[in-house]
């Protein structure tokens, strides 16, 4: 009966002992969030954090089936996080600044240069989900582009409803394929529509003194 006795205290000793670390890991599972510092399981995202990313090779805005658009070599946003729920679920942002330079345009009749590329209207809504492909939906974008031409300077206004893509912890890049933007001021020169493609990354969290790189979970 003794023996019996110091075996049973002793596996009740050993799960006294397991449960805790069971419970604890469990729980740092469940703590993360949609977008953590410097890996998955880095320390969430703080609400306000302000969000910043690069261009990684170039940003193109050509017109559907043509080789009519715009290509630009230096790009950079910044968003700023205001919802960070659980991992698996939707965070929230407004993208708050975009810039475009080092642009240049070709098949435009009559087109010689890029004047300007201006995001206007911001901030925008912004969605980052962390499940399935992990997209994104940007809300109401809106671009302004200035051509120099042989009679002045020609401004192309476009505008989309959703600009879609999806995000991407290796490298922790976003990229946006052929979303159509369609011309919403500008004269009969501007052409009707352009389809949007680049890649921006590695994202970091700037409010966070060693810059860490964001991961979407």
């Amino acid at each position: 009966m003794r023996k019996h006795l110091l075996l049973a205290a002793a596996v009740m000793a050993g799960l006294v002992t397991i449960l805790p670390l069971t419970a604890a890991t469990a729980a740092g599972t469940a703590g993360h969030s949609v977008l953590t510092d410097g890996s998955p399981k880095g320390p969430n995202v703080k609400r306000g954090a302000i969000l910043k990313a690069g261009l990684k090779g170039s940003a193109t805005f050509f017109s559907p089936g043509t080789k009519a658009g715009v290509t630009c070599k230096s790009s950079a946003y910044t968003d700023r996080v205001t919802k960070n729920p659980p991992a698996g679920k939707v965070a929230t942002e407004l993208l708050t600044a975009q810039s475009f330079g080092k642009c240049s345009v070709s098949g435009v009749p009559g087109a010689k240069s890029v004047k300007d590329v201006t995001v206007v209207g911001l901030p925008y809504k912004t969605t980052v989900s962390g499940a399935g492909t992990k997209p994104i939906v940007i809300s109401k974008a809106r671009t302004k582009i200035t051509l120099g031409t042989i009679l002045g300077s020609l401004v192309c206004t476009y505008g989309a409803t959703q600009v879609k893509g999806t995000s991407s912890n290796v490298g922790q890049v976003s990229t946006f394929t052929n979303q159509t933007f369609t011309k919403v001021s500008g004269s009969a020169a501007c052409p009707s529509k352009g389809n949007f493609s680049a890649t921006f990354g590695p994202l970091t969290d700037t409010s966070v003194k060693s810059h860490p790189h964001v991961f979407v979970n």
